[in-house]
């Protein structure tokens, strides 16, 4: 087990989800009534967004914020953070709905609808992505040790067969336009199949159906 609290597959992912969390806004902006082959890529991309972000928050919420109660059950300031991480998840609910609703529409639909729809997202998971970084993500130090840790974040990726079938995409999706330090942080901590399937098998088969808009990424 690591000496210390290794935090690259949290920081990568959150990343991962700005990274998104732009396309998104920028499809919105550009997207067109009667654009049908915008409209897939934009529906893939925020499928796969969706997807991702759903998976990340019920793992906090099944395992991560749990064990960090358990561990600060003594320290009320601390607990009041983790209760409002579990407050902005449930406020970021009801904005998916409303993306799904804007896109539901054929081809786009009504521009504007889409545009205050995925700002609206992005602005409260964005928010919710910086308060998790600067408040509660340095208690975990306090809240558990870090092999306890490495067995949280194990758990919050489903291990065994989820894991496995989750990740012939969450990888692609994670580092495919990951920063490079990202990219390398995460690849350390996996094995060397998985960066073989990774490299030669994943990226290639999830870049071949584009997602969000041309020169906005997969």
């Amino acid at each position: 087990m690591p000496a210390d609290y290794d935090m690259a597959l949290m920081q990568a992912t959150h990343n991962a989800l700005r990274r998104d969390l732009d396309h998104l806004a920028r499809a919105a902006g550009r997207l067109r009534p009667g654009d049908a082959r915008g409209h897939e890529a934009v529906l893939l991309g925020w499928g796969t967004l969706k997807a991702m972000l759903g998976s990340h928050h019920d793992g906090e919420d099944r395992h991560m914020w749990p064990r960090m109660r358990a561990g600060l059950r003594n320290r009320p300031d601390d607990l009041a953070v983790l209760a409002a991480m579990e407050d902005e998840h449930a406020r970021i609910d009801p904005l998916i709905a409303d993306v799904d609703a804007a896109l539901a529409r054929p081809s786009g639909g009504d521009g504007d609808a889409l545009a205050k729809a995925a700002h609206a997202f992005a602005d409260e998971v964005g928010g919710h992505l910086d308060h998790e970084e600067r408040d509660a993500l340095p208690l975990v130090r306090a809240a558990m040790p870090a092999a306890a840790w490495e067995k949280c974040l194990a758990d919050m990726r489903g291990n065994g067969l989820a894991a496995l079938k989750s990740a012939p995409e969450f990888f692609p999706w994670l580092l495919g336009d990951a920063l490079p330090a990202d990219r390398a942080a995460v690849l350390r901590r996996v094995p060397p199949p998985v960066r073989l399937l990774y490299a030669k098998v994943w990226l290639p088969r999830y870049a071949r159906r584009p997602r969000w808009l041309e020169g906005g990424g997969r």
